[in-house]
């Protein structure tokens, strides 16, 4: 079978915090969508209670599905909430802390009572072995097998549910790490391990062990909720394939996920990234910002040049009350692929409370999906973004989510008359703005993370913005950064649902060389490469993908001599030669210059690690033909009702528009488009007018604010 293209219907599945997004899409463009509360006692059920009410509505049965694409975040959870297994740890002896250590960074260099974040794996749970490795591969102590098996039974004696192995230089030779898997899978067949040279076969201890001991972490929770969620929905999708979305942006089978949870540790996040970049390159605009606010957390991302931005490092577990790139040392570092990506705690369910100084402040906690906001009337009864929201006039008084919701409006006076605004004795309506642009200012942070903290300027950008919350503040936030226009994709509350049905299968490969950029060192470049190319097609063919075609895309991590930290350089010839090595020198030094602001043509570099992405197209769709066959189920309202734009605006008559008043002129704010899955605010200094595919376009006028 041709997976993904010879049956109807693909599905696409995203859980957040608050909702469950599900899109349905047939390959001639038909669509049906579907936002549900999540359901957080099992997730699973959100998402089949959606694919059955479609099947319902519309006569579908489980032979119309193809595939399954899902984006997660019980990776995430699992090491944000510290509920992974018991996690021990093998690794070379003299590296026994190794954790602890970990590298001098911190968050925050001026807080003194700042600790380090726990290891994942204790120090009694970890162990040592005397063997030793070259940094070429070469043993310089063997493995004693006995001590090795003595080692383990002393782990499995303290109770440990998963086993993390990383030995110093088995990124050069796994021989060692591979018999202490043996080992374990032959005696204890039922604990879990995973090791680093499987993983991440590249130089840096630290990262390496860290890295792995996430994997294993994580690794039994994966696997049981990967497993529950096969076996819920093998009577729906029938033959279909499940394919899980990475973090770096591409799709893995569940079994590759269940063996390398941690390539999805930032699997929900991604797929809104991948959609963005997908509908800007048919949009023909090559620079983008991305906001993407949810019910829990908003992200920031970066795509330039039509490429989406992948960081060499990445950090999980650092907590999301700041931009990850602003708490760098704060959590657990990981490397593998992963999409550049900023996350703060602020979302359409942030609590707003107030600290002993009577400061307002907007998360980083949620209300979650239940209760839920004060508005939801389900026995919420802490003030939240979307009650501030609510009382601003922002929000359909009534219902939203195509009447799925509704809303209780006193309920959100009364939770922020009485908790925000009489303890700080200010008026409701000011304490609900005050929220709204604390929660704008926050938000600006994970954007500043993933441009002016790289050296971009956000006004050379375009902004991107969905999630159910992110168009109702993405002007104003747009506004501040000097960002002339903002572009709301079609379905932006269900868009990272979307996005999944535009990723490729992918598959990941690394080697680390550390060597002198240099002409005469381009054959062990190939070498590898080939090698690597070699390992994908094995395993594109174990897939079972069918006649899907293969795109290769080659990575080089290269830095200047002397420097502890690498950026990504694509490579675009099929073979290197001599005569690529200036320009893959320029290249870095221009990147560097971008990124730090200096750059060194006579300094040398050095190429420490090269990737291969091995990519599949999964697209048998473009934005045209949604555009053509989507029912876009939408009245033409042109109501009014008051809204709140601060003290430069006060109340004001605001236009209310469905989707299909836009398809005229472009109609100057202050307006709101009210769309089934989300809300988009435009204010008076800005104008709105549909663009292609059901998108909505927002120009920013320069001269107007809000104080």
């Amino acid at each position: 079978m041709n997976k993904g293209i010879d049956n109807d219907f693909r599905i696409a599945a995203d859980i957040g915090g608050t909702f469950t997004d599900v899109v349905f899409m047939s390959r001639n463009g038909v669509t049906y969508t579907r936002k549900l509360l999540s359901t957080p006692d099992n997730y699973t059920r959100a998402i089949t209670d959606a694919i059955q009410e479609v099947f319902r509505d519309i006569g579908l049965s489980k032979t119309d599905i193809s595939q399954i694409l899902h984006g997660c975040t019980i990776a995430t959870n699992a090491v944000l909430e510290h509920t992974g297994a018991r996690t021990g740890l093998i690794t070379t002896k003299g590296f026994l802390d190794i954790l602890e250590i970990r590298r001098f960074r911190m968050p925050e260099i001026y807080n003194i009572r700042w600790n380090k974040p726990l290891p994942l794996s204790p120090r009694e749970w970890r162990l040592e072995v005397n063997e030793r490795m070259d940094y070429a591969g070469r043993i310089i102590r063997p493995l004693d097998l006995k001590e090795t098996e003595e080692i383990i039974d002393q782990l499995v004696a303290k109770g440990i549910e998963s086993l993390a192995v990383c030995l110093l230089h088995s990124y050069a030779n796994p021989i060692h790490e591979q018999k202490i898997k043996e080992i374990v899978q032959k005696k204890y067949p039922n604990l879990t391990v995973s090791i680093s040279s499987e993983l991440i076969p590249v130089i840096k201890e630290y990262e390496r062990t860290s890295e792995t001991v996430v994997n294993a972490y994580v690794k039994p929770a994966v696997v049981k909720y990967m497993q529950n969620l096969e076996g819920t929905l093998q009577n729906i999708k029938g033959k279909g394939s499940l394919l899980i979305m990475q973090s770096g942006g591409g799709l893995m089978s569940v079994k590759a996920a269940m063996e390398k949870p941690v390539y999805i540790i930032e699997s929900g996040p991604a797929a809104g990234v991948v959609g963005s970049a997908y509908l800007a390159k048919s949009l023909k605009i090559p620079n983008i910002l991305t906001l993407d606010m949810g019910g829990t957390t908003t992200k920031g991302s970066i795509i330039e040049n039509n490429e989406i931005s992948l960081a060499p490092y990445y950090e999980v577990g650092a907590g999301i009350s700041v931009a990850s790139r602003l708490q760098s040392g704060g959590g657990y570092s990981i490397r593998v692929p992963s999409i550049d990506i900023a996350e703060i705690g602020a979302g359409g369910g942030s609590k707003l409370w107030l600290d002993k100084g009577m400061v307002l402040h907007v998360g980083p906690t949620s209300v979650g999906a239940k209760p839920g906001p004060a508005c939801y009337d389900l026995g919420g009864t802490k003030p939240s973004l979307t009650d501030a929201n609510l009382i601003l006039g922002y929000l359909n008084p009534k219902e939203i989510g195509g009447g799925r919701i509704k809303l209780n409006k006193e309920n959100s006076f009364k939770t922020v008359r009485e908790q925000i605004a009489k303890p700080m004795k200010i008026s409701t309506e000011e304490a609900a703005y005050g929220a709204h642009m604390i929660a704008n200012s926050n938000m600006i942070r994970a954007i500043s993370a993933v441009s002016t903290v790289r050296g971009r300027d956000p006004r050379d950008f375009v902004l991107f913005a969905f999630g159910g919350a992110g168009p109702m503040h993405a002007v104003k936030l747009a506004k501040e950064m000097e960002i002339k226009r903002v572009v709301i994709p079609p379905f932006p509350g269900l868009f990272s649902a979307f996005g999944l049905l535009f990723a490729t299968i992918e598959y990941n490969f690394v080697e680390t060389l550390y060597q002198r950029l240099d002409e005469s060192q381009v054959e062990p470049v190939n070498k590898v490469w080939n090698e690597m190319k070699r390992k994908a097609l094995i395993e594109v063919k174990a897939g079972d993908y069918g006649d899907l075609e293969v795109d290769f895309k080659k990575i080089m991590e290269m830095r200047y001599v002397g420097q502890s930290s690498e950026l990504m350089i694509p490579v675009p010839w099929e073979n290197l030669k001599p005569e690529h090595i200036p320009l893959l020198r320029e290249a870095f030094s221009e990147e560097h210059f971008r990124t730090y602001g200096h750059k060194r043509a006579d300094e040398p570099v050095e190429l420490v690690n090269a990737r291969l992405m091995a990519k599949l197209s999964n697209i048998n769709i473009s934005p045209e033909q949604i555009k053509t066959e989507q029912k876009i189920k939408a009245t033409k309202k042109k109501e009014k009702r008051k809204a709140y734009f601060g003290k430069e605006f006060g109340w004001t008559d605001t236009t209310i528009l469905g989707i299909d008043d836009l398809l005229e002129n472009a109609i100057k704010g202050p307006a709101i488009v009210e769309l089934n899955d989300s809300t988009c605010v435009v204010p008076p200094y800005a104008k709105v007018s549909q663009g292609p595919w059901g998108s909505i376009i927002i120009d920013i006028e320069s001269t107007g604010g809000e104080e």
